[in-house]
């Protein structure tokens, strides 16, 4: 089926590899909305947009089939971009809006299908779980992630991650089913540092971080930094797992202090959330200096004795959100997600997806092993 495609956020990083994609999928005609003067090379039908002016959004939205949301951060935009789509009579997919915009969203009928976290982090991340179970139930397993790396931060990613450590003031063990605190403020709660999930529920202070570390899979010396968020806590909660660890992994010295300083007093005006992002871009290119670009997940599933541990190794995590989002817009084109509020992962096909991130070559690494429960687990050549 061919569709008319608008993708918003088209000059970023995850936005211009998603056009790409579209059209080697061939989903139909793809429209891409800059904000700015887009580039002059005649990828897609470019169309200037801006989020922030709801005449300029509704006009992008009209007579889009679906809308791909590809801008941030979505912790500023959170339903507004999809309120236009779906006044428009159109699907919507987000590579974020998580939580946040799932609890602005929850409760009224869309008319048409909505997927959100349809990106890799939150998203694809959720999906590598279920294929290390095997068609096998989650239920009383128990789950240790380590993810990070060193790459090149957009503003709409680093807008999202200075906005991310705002966990203060907010209950996480009064979490509902969507993953959203109880006392009404939590439509914005993100997660909170040093928790982990224990036997249906979130515990803060269950786990340490830890500097100058080695960790199998990881280049190097590594900081780790335990972040439970709210998207890994639902894993958690709707399959039954009875442990989760997740942690942060830092390769250099000045972006994991950038975000502590930053934990407790995020800022909410434009000026001060500007100067936020600067600060932890720079940070983040002082320790991507003289650094090969990468970013991994490391995934170990263990139940009884048996372990199996996943590696995702990707050039991009960027292109690896692109690739998400792209093969979910074709899913809903095709079909094959029916109508209504979704959460991605709740909706993809796992074990097809991550084969299709791969066709796209946005995953280079995916190796699957089997081992016993505490035994390492390393891929010879992987880094």
């Amino acid at each position: 089926m061919s569709a008319s495609v608008a993708v918003l956020g088209a000059a970023g990083l995850v936005g211009r590899a998603a056009v790409g994609m579209l059209r080697e999928l061939g989903v139909g005609e793809v429209r891409a909305g800059f904000r700015h003067t887009p580039p002059r090379d005649g990828f897609a039908e470019p169309v200037h947009v801006d989020a922030d002016d709801p005449v300029s959004l509704a006009r992008f939205c009209a007579d889009a089939d679906l809308v791909l949301n590809c801008a941030g951060p979505s912790y500023l935009l959170l339903d507004r971009v999809a309120r236009a789509a779906l006044a428009a009579g159109a699907h919507y997919v987000d590579v974020s809006g998580d939580q946040p915009a799932y609890h602005l969203l929850a409760g009224s009928d869309p008319g048409t299908c909505v997927v959100l976290s349809a990106g890799m982090l939150p998203g694809l991340a959720n999906l590598v779980p279920r294929v290390l179970a095997a068609g096998v139930s989650l239920a009383g397993a128990e789950l240790v992630v380590h993810a990070g790396g060193i790459e090149r931060f957009g503003r709409a990613s680093a807008g999202d991650l200075v906005l991310s450590v705002d966990s203060t003031g907010l209950d996480p063990t009064g979490l509902d089913s969507t993953g959203l605190d109880s006392t009404g403020r939590g439509g914005h709660w993100y997660g909170e540092a040093l928790a982990a999930w224990r036997d249906g529920r979130p515990v803060s202070g269950a786990l340490a971080p830890a500097e100058d570390v080695e960790l199998p899979h990881f280049p190097g010396r590594v900081g780790l930094m335990p972040f439970l968020t709210a998207d890994s806590a639902r894993l958690a909660r709707t399959t039954g797992l009875a442990a989760l660890d997740w942690f942060n992994v830092f390769t250099g010295t000045r972006l994991r202090p950038a975000l502590t300083r930053l934990r407790g007093r995020v800022p909410r005006d434009p000026a001060a959330l500007d100067a936020a992002v600067d600060e932890l871009m720079a940070a983040g290119e002082v320790d991507r200096a003289g650094q090969d670009p990468y970013y991994l997940m490391a995934f170990t599933l263990c139940s009884g004795t048996a372990g199996r541990t996943a590696v995702l190794k990707t050039g991009s995590s960027f292109e690896l959100t692109a690739a998400t989002a792209a093969l979910t817009v074709r899913a809903v084109v095709n079909g094959e997600i029916p109508r209504g509020l979704h959460y991605a992962d709740d909706v993809l096909h796992p074990e097809a997806t991550l084969q299709g991130v791969r066709d796209l070559g946005a995953l280079p690494v995916f190796d699957v092993r089997d081992h016993e429960r505490g035994a390492t687990v390393i891929e010879e050549g992987l880094l």
